[in-house]
């Protein structure tokens, strides 16, 4: 296999590991054995836990960053269109779907007490701020915009739409927030 293969390969078993994991939860062992590699290959690719996990985080905050560059590129969008906003968030759904993806996000941004993960956190969400306000938005509408995928990210970690009738009040919330986007996400 080629390194650079090997490589990929270990860094889809980090991002499947740091998601159950997050941060602090994961070692570079865990990493190792989900990948079937040894614990000292996995270093000698990545140097230490630290520098892997910026990746995997870099990485899939890349792709969310990506997705709405992609999507904004692919036509006009109008800020005070609501079906635009629409549009712009059934990217971000279609992103949701990959767990792994929504849950390194999160523990990315709960390791924030790291300095260099609070670091890559704070860069991330001001490069996704960027790019919706290419969009000649407000900056209440990027915010609001943003505030509202948090939302998302919260329900979909705590697994909402998979428990709508546990809990009183859930089940209206869920709906809310997800639209008609939710049977995408309990399939």
């Amino acid at each position: 296999m080629k390194p650079e293969h090997r490589r990929e390969l270990v860094l889809d078993a980090a991002v499947r590991a740091f998601a159950r994991g997050g941060y602090a939860g994961t070692s570079t062992d865990a990493v190792a054995k989900e990948a079937a590699v040894s614990q000292p290959y996995v270093v000698r690719i990545f140097g230490t836990k630290l520098d892997l996990f910026l990746e995997v985080f870099h990485r899939v905050m890349e792709r969310i960053g990506n997705a709405f560059a992609d999507e904004l590129a692919s036509g006009t969008f109008d800020p005070d269109n609501e079906e635009d906003w629409t549009r712009l968030g059934a990217t971000y759904t279609e992103l949701l779907v990959d767990r792994d993806l929504l849950m390194v996000m999160m523990h990315g941004m709960i390791a924030s007490g790291e300095p260099r993960i609070g670091a890559a956190s704070r860069h991330c969400m001001a490069k996704v701020f960027t790019i919706l306000s290419s969009t000649g938005c407000t900056d209440d509408q990027a915010r609001d915009f943003i505030a509202r995928g948090m939302l998302l990210n919260v329900m979909l970690a705590m697994e909402a739409p998979d428990h709508l009738d546990d809990v009183e009040g859930l089940a209206p919330l869920t709906l809310c927030a997800f639209g008609e986007s939710l049977p995408a996400l309990t399939a």
